[in-house]
């Protein structure tokens, strides 16, 4: 399998040129819900760009060695919002799409869930793999050869909280502490 490494620089610069493609479309959409956990960041930045309301769906299909072993998909039971009523025209959004099957599967438990309430949605992702079942309405980068994207923030996972403060505590030693935002 081929390995793509993302640099938190070239991940901004992805979820940047999906807003511009968004733009670009003309498509007019009025909420936003991302897929937790890959989706997050690219669906916050997307609703800080446009100004509009974020709502989160939690999913989780990945686990085993190193988070690439792919199981049963599992929904949260709802959807996490702050606003009364979810929109009526959705860009549902997350990381990628692999095999589609998440995707795929979200369009159905929407419409399930809120059918009645949504008029359209459209998907979005930085980067659409080949082998998915499903195209992406949106998307940064085809990747016909499906590499596995190794994506900036997850050094994360596998860095235990002592580890990073014992990090943190060296780099800091000798400064005060600093109030901030």
């Amino acid at each position: 399998m081929v390995d793509l490494f993302v640099s938190w620089r070239d991940y901004h610069r992805c979820i940047e040129q999906l807003a511009a493609n968004l733009y670009q479309s003309g498509w007019q959409f009025n909420q936003i819900i991302c897929l937790a956990r890959g989706g997050l960041r690219v669906g916050d930045l997307l609703a800080r760009i446009y100004d509009l309301p974020l709502a989160i769906l939690a999913t989780s299909s990945y686990g085993g060695s190193n988070g690439q072993v792919r199981g049963s998909l599992t929904f949260g039971q709802d959807l996490t919002m702050t606003t009364p009523n979810l929109g009526d025209r959705i860009l549902l959004v997350d990381d990628l799409v692999d095999s589609g099957i998440t995707l795929e599967k979200t369009l159905i438990w929407l419409d399930r869930r809120y059918g009645s309430c949504i008029s359209e949605v459209r998907t979005a992702v930085l980067w659409y793999k080949a082998c998915s079942v499903i195209k992406p309405d949106y998307y940064v980068d085809y990747l016909p050869n499906n590499p596995w994207i190794h994506q900036p923030f997850e050094i994360y996972e596998q860095t235990s909280p002592a580890e990073l403060a014992a990090k943190v505590m060296g780099q800091t030693s000798g400064l005060g502490a600093q109030e901030g935002h």
